[in-house]
């Protein structure tokens, strides 16, 4: 029985002729990529000129060294660090949000705090009085430091009773004055106890009302 078969010439001319791609009118082969239209650059034209390369450190210490700079690049750095932090603080004492800490942050916070500055307080006495005491009890004399210790009691109870009458006044005003806030009696107590048993003077931020000023 006679099969019939395709010649193969005829079969690699169709294998071509389905290869080819055609652009134009020119037909061209399959894999055909057309020329960038310059000459390709040599590899020494492609590598950037650098200048010498300094060798690798000997030491540990001197490659701790070369880490670190020169020293007038660290006095540099040291400046701008120093002046950077200057500035930090600066803004923190002025009770600028961005620089203060967390629990100083927000609106409730800073209203506490004129509050609790629009007024003097005992409490402002709390660190003083501790000194007292604790130079009372240097002294020799029974006498002198049973009337100390006496004298340090009836203020300390009396700072305890300011505390108390003052943390619920400043709840009371804050509640007022933000009603939507979630105020915590016993935190804004707090927050205002420590605010004033600091000096004046050494108060973050700084106080931005005086004794006696009307707090809105």
């Amino acid at each position: 029985m006679r099969f019939l078969r395709r010649n193969s010439t005829t079969d690699s001319a169709d294998q071509a002729e389905e290869s080819a791609v055609t652009v134009g009118e020119d037909p061209l082969p399959k894999g055909y990529t057309p020329g960038k239209g310059r000459a390709t650059p040599k590899r020494n034209e492609t590598v950037r000129k650098r200048g010498p390369v300094a060798p690798p450190p000997k030491t540990t210490r001197e490659a701790i060294k070369r880490s670190r700079g020169s020293k007038d690049q660290r006095k540099e750095l040291a400046a701008k660090r120093r002046e950077q932090r200057l500035q930090q603080r600066e803004r923190m004492m002025a009770g600028d949000d961005k620089y203060l800490m967390p629990r100083d942050r927000g609106p409730v916070k800073a209203y506490i705090r004129d509050l609790v500055d629009s007024r003097r307080n005992l409490l402002g006495l709390f660190m003083p009085l501790a000194v007292v005491v604790f130079v009372a009890l240097l002294f020799p004399s029974p006498l002198v430091q049973y009337y100390a210790t006496l004298v340090c009691l009836l203020m300390l109870v009396a700072m305890i009773g300011e505390a108390i009458l003052n943390g619920r006044r400043v709840t009371k005003q804050v509640r007022a004055k933000f009603p939507k806030e979630h105020v915590r009696g016993f935190g804004v107590g707090w927050y205002a106890f420590v605010r004033a048993t600091q000096l004046r003077r050494l108060r973050v931020p700084k106080p931005r009302v005086r004794p006696g000023d009307a707090v809105r």
